[in-house]
């Protein structure tokens, strides 16, 4: 394939039109038309079609668009990361993925230390389900995946677990909703409306194992698998819920709750996955470094 000419088909399709991409790359509506031709030729289907006085892409045309998209974003990435900066030094990209059941705040925590490293570096943060973020890791779209949960044998992706630290769990609920409930912790939490993780999280499955132990029956109001989103519930007082302990005081700042109780049986991990047993990328062992010497002393 002629990427020059699939250029300019992306251009085109950027700019809405033949007409006025001609303008932006400076050739005639002629020359670009021609060379969409050809690709369209080598791809064996039709890219636009007419609408009204203008064109629209068809289904191939969506579907060329999206690969083009992804293609032109990694070439512009391959230029940061192989470019020069003014001062003769070079980027370093990193690109991240994030488990969406890893609240906002661990996950900043956690990647605060690639920011610190002597060299200029470019972080690229993806965020989405832990497996999906597995397999770019495995085609090497991604460095580091960071997640509440260690990679299990079974998964056929050859990437290494590397332990961040753990933290206990604390309980959460509005002063009023706090006020309503009568016994003393965990016991008040039998009945009370809570708001928990989605299912597919790791803490989920803990923390029903953790009331079948303690004989705690609460009504489930609610499941998020955006934590941020739980908590935003929380703070309205629909029900209690639960966040890592060593978040307790931005979390009662944030959302204006108290702490209910706290559960040093319930700990959450966190873990960054690579595809490297030994550590090579300046920013994923700046990473592990600072999380064995201070992180998650809860």
């Amino acid at each position: 394939m002629n990427f020059k000419h699939l250029h300019y088909f992306w251009a085109a399709a950027k700019a809405g039109g033949i007409a006025r991409a001609s303008e932006q790359l400076h050739i005639t509506p002629q020359t670009l038309s021609g060379q969409i031709k050809l690709l369209e030729q080598r791809l064996n289907c039709h890219l636009f079609q007419k609408s009204g006085r203008g064109v629209e892409l068809t289904p191939e045309g969506r579907t060329a668009m999206s690969y083009a998209d992804q293609i032109f974003a990694l070439g512009a990435e391959l230029e940061t990361a192989l470019g020069n900066q003014a001062d003769g030094s070079r980027t370093l990209s990193f690109r991240v993925g994030i488990a969406d059941a890893v609240p906002k705040s661990i996950a900043y925590r956690l990647l605060e230390p690639a920011l610190a490293i002597d060299e200029h570096v470019r972080l690229i943060c993806h965020e989405g389900q832990f497996r999906d973020l597995l397999g770019q890791l495995s085609v090497h779209r991604l460095d580091l995946v960071i997640a509440d949960e260690a990679m299990g044998r079974q998964t056929s992706v050859k990437a290494f677990n590397h332990p961040l630290g753990t933290t206990a769990m604390s309980f959460f609920a509005t002063q009023a909703l706090r006020k309503s409930l009568r016994k003393d912790f965990p016991k008040c939490l039998d009945g009370a409306p809570m708001l928990t993780q989605g299912s597919s999280s790791a803490m989920r499955q803990r923390l029903e194992l953790w009331l079948i132990e303690h004989g705690l029956r609460p009504r489930m109001i609610g499941e998020f698998d955006d934590a941020a989103l739980l908590k935003a519930f929380g703070g309205e007082g629909r029900g209690v819920f639960m966040t890592p302990t060593v978040l307790e005081d931005e979390t009662c700042t944030q959302y204006g709750v108290e702490v209910l109780g706290r559960a040093s049986e319930l700990v959450e991990e966190f873990f960054a996955i690579s595809g490297e047993r030994r550590i090579s990328h300046p920013c994923v062992a700046a990473i592990t470094r600072a999380a064995r010497e201070s992180f998650m002393r809860h």
